[in-house]
């Protein structure tokens, strides 16, 4: 599981002066922009030999951790379309699409 810290960081800057903040990442699974809170997600897992990370919102790890495995995860990759061939997952897509970038809510349990 990847690591939450907050994107602008109150503390980040020792001169207390306030700069703009920098153009928001995209989620890698719904490709809205993230907002304070940004998990950094293994496509394929570490378990598994991943090394690389990718910017998700909390909600959006939540559901591919519902719906696939571990081995799903390993074989699907950096596949984000092959992830979004899942019905549950395009149809949480279409769902999230038109929320707030901080939005939270409890997902389904495990698919499995």
């Amino acid at each position: 599981m990847g690591r939450k810290h907050l994107k602008y960081d109150s503390y980040s800057d020792p001169s207390g002066e306030e700069s703009a903040p920098a153009a928001g990442v995209a989620c890698w699974l719904c490709s809205r922009p993230t907002g304070k809170t940004i998990v950094w997600h293994h496509p394929v897992p570490k378990s598994r030999g991943g090394r690389d990370t990718v910017p998700m919102h909390p909600i959006c790890q939540q559901t591919l951790m519902a719906n696939f495995t571990n081995s799903e995860l390993q074989r699907h990759g950096h596949d984000v379309d092959a992830l979004l061939a899942n019905p549950n997952v395009r149809k949480f897509v279409d769902w999230v699409a038109k929320k707030d970038p901080d939005f939270t809510a409890t997902t389904a349990k495990k698919q499995r």
